[in-house]
């Protein structure tokens, strides 16, 4: 009992502590050129490393020779922030014509989009915006103008938000063109909008398919221990005015979800509308396979030209310190993620130079990890007939000592 519960306090022990790394004990190797020695670098993580590491890619590990090399593991996600205030509407009016009214923003330090909440359906508007300084002002610093829309009749969405540069005035004077009237003219809402760009890699290959009579069907195989994180469609540019669902199921036939990809370039009244969201966003960790089906309802199907899986790209970023030559090494199922300092503290440089691997090999030190289980574990057989000797000795012994018993009685 005593030896069982050491072997237990130990495993907890270990567990706690967790596993350290260890060059042996990687499974994969790659040699990895740095481009730029005197300053930060960055590499691309690969097919083979998803495929060999955990799905994590805690276990990824940099040498120089017997010394492991600080890094950050940054997925390259981009994103954006929209922070919506409500403005107040002043004025609100009709000009020859034309809806105008004011808006207060002087709450906000600078903005760039204002959203409006329109009681209309079917419309297209062309509406300028003017930057001011009071609102009793007669005219102001011009800030361009948008096209503003509502396809509903046609499945086509719709656009109520004014995009213009980065501004600062206190007011904003808007007027529309004929066709909104002030009554339909609901709220307003300012925002700072800010966006920075993801970096996209491949994450399989999606084939056609033979699908239903009205769909389109493909299905996508995704390479080893990639996620799949997004699908793009090509269309050729000819291609226009469509809005198709997308169903997006698993092999079996499971549906994982649903979305839709759009083109639309309209003229009307001298107006036009140019707007096409051709990617889809996917979310959880697929299997092997999915299968992507365009629905085309009673209209032709669409020409597409290639459906694309893609992951977000992941960089390793490191200081080479003037090193030329370092070694990656991953493949090692037990080990967590490591503490650096230098991720905990990481920005990423504008100028970072892109290092390169070779091609991906087995590691020619490795023997695996020890097998660091308990005792108990390691030796069941032995244990279960351990524990079976003593049952049978114990009974004997009870056996004997009923025995002894009856005799003196």
């Amino acid at each position: 009992m005593k030896m069982v519960l050491s072997a237990f306090v130990v495993a907890l022990s270990i567990a706690a502590l967790g596993y350290e790394a260890g060059i042996p004990y990687f499974a994969r190797l790659r040699n990895l050129t740095v481009s730029a020695p005197d300053r930060q670098n960055y590499v691309v993580v690969d097919p083979d490393i998803w495929k060999f590491s955990r799905n994590d890619l805690a276990d990824l590990r940099i040498y120089d020779r017997q010394s492991q090399v600080p890094y950050a593991l940054i997925k390259q996600s981009g994103g954006s922030s929209n922070q919506e205030t409500t403005a107040k509407i002043l004025n609100l009016g009709s000009v020859g014509g034309h809806t105008e009214f004011d808006l207060d923003v002087g709450g906000l330090q600078e903005y760039e989009r204002v959203r409006l909440e329109i009681d209309a359906k079917n419309f297209i508007n062309g509406t300028q915006v003017q930057g001011r300084r009071n609102s009793n002002d007669r005219s102001g610093s011009n800030l361009g103008s948008s096209t503003l829309y509502d396809f509903t009749a046609e499945g086509l969405g719709s656009n109520f938000v004014l995009k213009f540069p980065t501004s600062s005035f206190p007011y904003l004077h808007v007027r529309l063109s004929p066709g909104i009237l002030p009554s339909q003219i609901k709220h307003a809402f300012v925002s700072s909008f800010s966006e920075t760009k993801a970096a996209w890699s491949a994450a399989g290959e999606c084939k056609p398919s033979t699908g239903g009579p009205k769909e389109t069907l493909f299905e996508c195989s995704r390479f080893d221990g990639v996620p799949l994180e997004r699908l793009a469609f090509d269309v050729p540019a000819n291609t226009i005015n469509f809005n198709r669902t997308v169903v997006i199921s698993e092999k079996q036939g499971n549906e994982m979800g649903r979305g839709s990809i759009r083109r639309v370039q309209l003229n009307r009244a001298g107006q036009s509308v140019v707007s096409e969201d051709l990617t889809l966003e996917l979310y959880g960790r697929p299997g092997n396979s999915v299968k992507v089906a365009i629905q085309n309802g009673d209209d032709k199907p669409l020409p597409i030209e290639h459906v694309r899986a893609l992951s977000f790209e992941r960089r390793i970023y490191l200081d080479p310190d003037g090193k030329t030559s370092l070694q990656l090494y991953y493949g090692d199922a037990e080990l967590g993620s490591p503490a650096y300092d230098y991720a905990k503290f990481f920005q990423p440089s504008p100028n970072a130079g892109v290092a390169q691997f070779g091609l991906p090999e087995a590691n020619p030190q490795f023997t695996g990890r020890p097998d660091e289980r308990p005792w108990s574990e390691r030796h069941q057989g032995v244990l279960w007939a351990a524990m079976v000797a003593a049952v049978a000795l114990l009974g004997a012994l009870a056996v004997r000592g009923m025995k002894g018993s009856s005799a003196s009685k």
